[in-house]
């Protein structure tokens, strides 16, 4: 899979702590110059807030110039009208951790269908799955979250296909099948079904 530049995505409402949420944009802006940090929120106030406490709190980071750069080139607080236009942005994000900073997280998250890890409400701060959730934090970035999943055991295990058609099951799809591989083009597949087809209805 690919594994970075580091991103994180806040969606948050009216009811989000700005300085928790400057601390988790900051938090992942200081992997390196190219992480993307962004925060979605239907709040104005929020999303002015979200800046003073970046200016706050950015002095006293040690890694504060390449947090300052990620921010510069790659950071974004993004005003939306509604939570399910948050969503919609999100999804099309598709990014490597997702933090659901408002009211009632689990109203959106049957919204969201692509991001690498979602981190639920403003105690479950994304450093949380870096260092002590338990889950793998082997994460798809660069919107590939739209079809990869997290590294997982089964990455790491050979698994085989093991297929078994009943007759009955096999002459029920064969018009399918034999369809299918017509207009593939590959007429000796669809030769292999229709004999067998065929010879049980001589």
């Amino acid at each position: 899979m690919i594994a970075g530049p580091s991103e994180i995505l806040i969606i948050a409402d009216e009811q989000a702590n700005a300085s928790y949420i400057a601390a988790d944009l900051m938090g992942q802006a200081e992997h390196d110059k190219l992480a993307s940090a962004i925060c979605i929120t239907t709040s104005p106030k929020l999303a002015q807030q979200i800046k003073e406490e970046l200016c706050k709190q950015l002095p006293s980071m040690p890694r504060k110039e390449i947090i300052k750069e990620s921010l510069k080139n790659y950071g974004a607080v993004i005003i939306v009208d509604s939570l399910k236009e948050a969503t919609t942005l999100a999804n099309n994000l598709a990014t490597e951790h997702l933090e659901l900073s408002v009211i009632n997280p689990y109203e959106i998250l049957d919204y969201i269908n692509h991001a690498g890890a979602i981190f639920i409400g403003e105690y479950t701060p994304e450093s949380v799955g870096d260092y002590f959730a338990g889950t793998n934090h082997t994460l798809p970035t660069s919107q590939t979250a739209r079809f990869q999943s997290p590294l997982g055991v089964y990455d790491f295990i050979k698994r085989t296909s093991i297929i078994d058609y009943s007759k009955e099951a096999l002459l029920k799809d064969a018009p399918s099948i034999i369809r299918l591989a017509n207009e593939e083009g590959l007429y000796a597949h669809a030769n292999a079904v229709k004999i067998r087809m065929d010879g049980e209805q001589r």
